[in-house]
């Protein structure tokens, strides 16, 4: 019977031309432009599923993006996986900071990665990540190697919030029913240093309008008489970090997870040089909340980031305008213990209430999540740290990610099951960002740990 590393170097090449040609369709979620191809990549993945060797493959419809549901049911007396990613990807602007069109995907080779990465919107997060499950099952079930039962959930608005997710689950207890959730939608520390997610933060995002006269004024005639709503705007935001860069909404840190010492000091283990991290980034210095290191502030303590902000003109040439609106939006990520709802409605009366009366505000909430920590105790972990140390050759670390994955709470309150969290990205990968890239190697060493998972898990089980 043919192991996994020998099969994937016989379709190696197939592997990497079939995640590129999914690349291709723009299925950007938060635009309705690319609707049609959004449900284009819907089908696209159930056809994968399809000659993956699933029995059953399916687009659920949802009142948004479809969800596409897939299983191979090989005994019911055996433990069931189930592999939840997402096909919708991030928009790619700004467009013009892209060093290759953000969906022609091109292959190119980096200090990171000397074998080539992927280039393209969507190749880490999740398309190329979500894939790697794809074609593990592929192995499996074309090698005889499929040890349990697997189902597939793959959704179409991770990257707006997962509303119709969060409509699907509670209706589909039945169709879901699972043992474990496996999801690649996170990241490891290195390529020499597996890692597991074992927790995500959550998070909460809203949309701030700020208006002040009933039409744009011309700055000289009204300058220095009349609110400046960009101005205010700005003073308003400012405002929301105190000098030690700590949160100023009233009862913000109120149900904040304060972490011992002892874990504290487990965290700093992970091997990290700041001064590389300021090199990747180019910038002279970190800057965060006092009291806490780099990898702390990104991971286990709350944060408040504007995403975006605009109004006046911003074209080329001068406008000499004062805008009748500015607008903002804000994330906060959140950790456990944070209710994402309760956050957004501090932030709503806080910033109304900051605001002067020469200025009206509109606090528009948009979508949010829960933070989750997974134990390192559970069946499921235990069987993906055998599976790293299969494939990698080493013990995987523990490591809590600044990053949210709302739906991992809604699962383990509807579902009753616990996730595990195989990431094979990095953080220079640059999801998120201009010139996004998963590594070949990462891609293919994913596909290769995934089937180990499967083995560990139901030996584990009995």
């Amino acid at each position: 019977m043919q192991n996994v590393k020998e099969y994937i170097s016989q379709h190696k090449d197939r592997f990497i031309n079939e995640l590129i040609e999914l690349l291709k369709i723009p299925s950007v979620s938060a635009d309705p432009a690319y609707n049609q191809d959004v449900l284009n990549t819907a089908d696209a993945v159930k056809e994968s599923l399809e000659k993956a060797g699933c029995d059953k493959v399916e687009i659920c419809e949802t009142p948004g993006y479809p969800i596409v549901y897939g299983e191979k049911i090989i005994d019911l007396n055996l433990p069931t996986i189930l592999v939840y990613g997402h096909y919708d990807v991030q928009p790619a602007d700004p467009i013009e900071l892209w060093d290759s069109p953000a969906f022609e995907p091109v292959i190119k080779k980096t200090d990171i990665h000397p074998e080539g990465a992927i280039f393209a919107r969507g190749a880490c997060d999740d398309k190329g990540q979500m894939y790697m499950h794809v074609k593990a099952l592929e192995y499996m079930t074309s090698t005889g190697n499929l040890p349990c039962n697997v189902k597939f959930m793959i959704e179409g608005e991770e990257e707006v919030g997962s509303e119709s997710l969060a409509w699907f689950v509670p209706r589909n207890k039945e169709k879901l029913a699972n043992d474990v959730i496996l999801i690649s939608d996170t990241g490891m520390i290195a390529n020499d240093i597996p890692s597991i997610t074992t927790g995500l933060r959550g998070l909460s995002y809203v949309e701030v309008e700020v208006t002040g006269p009933n039409r744009d004024l011309h700055s000289g005639l009204y300058g220095g008489a009349v609110a400046n709503p960009i101005n205010i705007l700005t003073q308003m935001i400012a405002s929301l970090h105190d000098e030690n860069n700590h949160i100023t909404i009233p009862g913000f840190y109120d149900k904040v997870e304060n972490l011992s010492r002892e874990e504290r000091n487990e965290m700093a283990k992970a091997p990290f040089s700041l001064e590389e991290y300021k090199a990747a980034l180019d910038i002279e210095d970190v800057h965060g909340e006092t009291g806490y290191t780099t990898n702390e502030r990104n991971s286990i303590r709350p944060t408040l980031d504007v995403n975006g902000i605009w109004g006046g003109y911003t074209g080329e040439g001068a406008k000499t305008v004062i805008a009748s609106k500015a607008y903002a939006k804000i994330s906060m990520r959140l950790v456990p213990g944070q209710e994402w709802e309760e956050i957004t409605e501090l932030f709503k009366k806080h910033f109304e209430s900051i605001a002067p009366k020469s200025v009206k505000v509109v606090v528009k909430p948009h979508h949010g999540g829960q933070g989750y920590v997974t134990p390192i105790d559970s069946i499921g972990y235990q069987a993906a740290s055998k599976a790293y140390q299969e494939t990698f050759g080493v013990t995987p670390i523990p490591q809590r990610s600044g990053g949210s994955i709302p739906i991992v709470a809604l699962f383990e309150q509807e579902l009753k099951s616990k996730t595990i969290l195989m990431g094979f990205g990095l953080n220079s990968d640059a999801i998120h960002s201009p010139n996004e890239h998963f590594g070949v190697w990462n891609y293919l060493k994913g596909i290769e740990t995934i089937p180990h998972f499967y083995k560990h898990f139901t030996e584990l089980s009995k």
